[in-house]
């Protein structure tokens, strides 16, 4: 059985279909943080020390999720094997 669904929604729709938090005044105070911090620092500014506590929060999350959708994935198609020759369990 193949089950196809086309969910024609925009990705804030979406978003409070899945159950995820609203993000959006989080991520504009970390980019005005960081441009802050840009400017106090223009001079001798490193972007890579910059963006390294986000960069590996943000990477650690992807991990995790890529985990839980992979397990997900890979106990959902799996059906316990048949014992007996007759048919019947």
């Amino acid at each position: 059985m193949k089950i196809h669904v086309d969910l024609d929604i925009t990705p804030d729709e979406m978003r409070k279909l899945m159950g995820l938090p609203n993000v959006e005044a989080f991520q504009q105070q970390l980019l005005d943080d960081i441009r802050e911090r840009m400017r106090a620092g223009a001079e001798g500014y490193d972007p890579l020390k910059l963006f390294q506590p986000y960069v590996a929060s943000s990477l650690a999350g992807m991990d995790m999720l890529q985990k839980l959708f992979s397990a997900g994935l890979n106990s959902g198609g799996s059906t316990p094997a048949r014992t007996g020759g007759d048919g019947q369990d």
